[in-house]
């Protein structure tokens, strides 16, 4: 069901379309109106061009004590435990679940007909426990979750609307800031209309877009993450941007994703004379979490001068290639490699936000009716890194772990407060549209050459000084001119630029996907958290 009205009012606003969104917003529907916004069309999110899969304990030699282990381990020691505890137990559950919305997984088949999952496995994993529709399981859950949430009455959606800010009341008596709804623009018509919310949810994704390669796609700008730094809540771990070792190396293909599950089905890398590597970096050789294997790369690629390594699966049978990696084949075959004859090139490219907005265990932020789920929240699952194919697992779990706390919330919630409208009157419209496609590629580029896979003290101040230029110059030409999507995605960016700089530079280690020349070994002191504080917690 959509709507064309030029106000809205709703007892829940979710910000975000992807898995994490559209799985609240059906476990809410039965009980609460929901407002879902989609920056362009409902589908656009990462949850549709995740390949992999989810994880979750099903075959009989594997055990939720080992999940545990695993995730804690690629975690380098930053994992809340409890949480990691939490996901990893409702993880059948969560497959469950989506088997009842409609999800085809890939079964084994006996006797001709669907049996039992099949399972594959992925780097950091102990056992085969990645349940995976395919290759394309993150398409197959979205599309799935969208047809339901589509069909639901209590459930409206507005494609093509982008989330502005926050709206918040003022503090009384030292009491917890409350959210209430979001100014926001439709891209369409140019118009920012108010949304009321009694609460809040912001399911953006992450903000991988701030590189110059990411294998996200454009609308992964950090929104969420920037719009609760300015509402005034705290925001963790935002060094750990991990890089996934292995996006196809074409200049037409936009860093198109090989699934780590190619390597977890016996895919090797190789450089161009054909020789191994991983060996002599990890004993888990291609297994290794994904932040070994993609510094072991990058390093391979600047010692020898190489613009990429390869990855090969071309020894398994074709059929089997053909039927475990069909849409991998598919788009390697539109570049001109065929998978099953020859290896791949690929490099590492940006790929998913370890950090993002503080929560707790029900997905609360530090405003009152503000939560957060998905990639845009810091939950403690993956400290600081994150194991494949836990991410959907996460977004499916604290959906469920947000739909409780706002029901509770919505029969306690106080009366609604009034709001001001958007006053844009001091505002004309920009002729210098220029000045944001500049600012765009500057931000990406020297965040790619100074804070990316391998960082130093330099490095880091070089992109800071950077970052306090840009800002102060995005920030005069917000304040004149009225918005448009490039400009908000802009100044999202560079709001997650110095979050992500801010927190690289405190830490003085090395640690998980945080590697700095200056600080190369991992400070058994500094096994905590770095969280931001804004102003209103200083």
């Amino acid at each position: 069901m959509t709507t064309n009205s030029p106000d809205y009012s709703f007892d829940v606003l979710i910000i975000g379309s992807g898995a994490a969104g559209l799985s609240l917003a059906l476990r809410l529907a039965p009980f609460a109106k929901v407002a879902i916004l989609s920056k362009v069309s409902l589908s656009e999110s990462s949850t549709y061009y995740a390949q992999g899969g989810i994880s979750a304990v099903f075959d009989k030699q594997d055990s939720l004590e080992s999940h545990v282990e695993d995730t804690l381990n690629a975690g380098a020691g930053l994992c809340d435990s409890k949480i990691v505890e939490l996901v990893v137990s409702r993880g059948r559950k969560s497959i469950e679940w989506l088997l009842d919305q409609g999800v085809p997984f890939t079964h084994n088949t006996l006797a001709g007909k669907p049996n039992k999952l099949h399972l594959t496995q992925e780097g950091g994993h102990s056992h085969r426990r990645v349940v995976h529709a395919a290759d394309a399981t993150g398409k197959e859950v979205e599309l799935s979750l969208e047809k339901q949430a589509l069909e639901h009455l209590n459930i409206t959606t507005f494609e093509h609307h982008c989330a502005v800010d926050i709206i918040t009341a003022k503090k009384q008596n030292k009491s917890p800031q409350r959210a209430l709804g979001a100014y926001v623009l439709d891209t369409k018509t140019g118009k920012i209309h108010t949304f009321k919310a009694k609460t809040t949810v912001l399911a953006s994704g992450g903000a991988n877009k701030v590189y110059l390669y990411t294998s996200n796609p454009d609308i992964s700008t950090g929104d969420g993450i920037a719009m609760a730094w300015r509402a005034g809540c705290r925001i963790a771990n935002m060094e750990f941007i991990q890089f996934h070792p292995t996006c196809l190396f074409h200049p037409e293909a936009r860093s198109f994703l090989i699934s780590e599950a190619l390597r977890g089905e016996g895919g090797k890398l190789i450089l161009p004379d054909g020789s191994s590597f991983m060996h002599e970096y990890d004993e888990r050789g291609e297994l290794a979490p994904r932040d070994i294997v993609a510094r072991a790369i990058d390093d391979q690629i600047k010692r020898l001068g190489i613009d990429c390594i390869y990855l090969d699966i071309s020894f398994k049978p074709e059929q089997f290639i053909l039927e475990h990696f069909p849409t991998i084949y598919a788009r390697c075959l539109e570049y001109g490699f065929d998978i099953t004859k020859q290896p791949i090139p690929v490099v590492p490219a940006a790929h998913y936000t370890c950090g993002g907005i503080l929560t707790n265990i029900d997905a609360k932020t530090d405003l009152s009716a503000l939560y957060a789920i998905g990639e845009a929240a810091c939950t403690g699952l993956h400290g600081a890194n994150r194991m494949a194919s836990n991410s959907l697992l996460e977004c499916l779990v604290f959906a469920e772990q947000a739909a409780t706390a706002i029901q509770g919330y919505l029969n306690t919630s106080p009366g609604s407060l009034t709001i001001s409208e958007w006053d844009e009157s001091q505002v004309s419209d920009s002729d210098e549209e220029v000045v944001v496609s500049h600012n765009w590629e500057e931000l990406r580029r020297f965040m790619w050459d100074y804070v990316g896979i391998v960082r130093s003290n330099k490095r880091l101040e070089r992109a800071k000084h950077r970052i306090d230029l840009l800002q102060s110059e995005i920030d005069e030409y917000y304040g004149n001119f009225r918005i448009t999507s490039d400009l908000l995605e802009l100044r999202n960016l560079v709001t997650v630029a110095d979050l992500i700089v801010q927190c690289a530079m405190s830490r003085h280690e090395s640690r998980g996907l945080h590697y700095t020349l200056d600080y190369p070994e991992t400070d058994p002191e500094q096994q905590n958290p770095t969280i931001l504080l804004p102003e209103d917690f200083n």
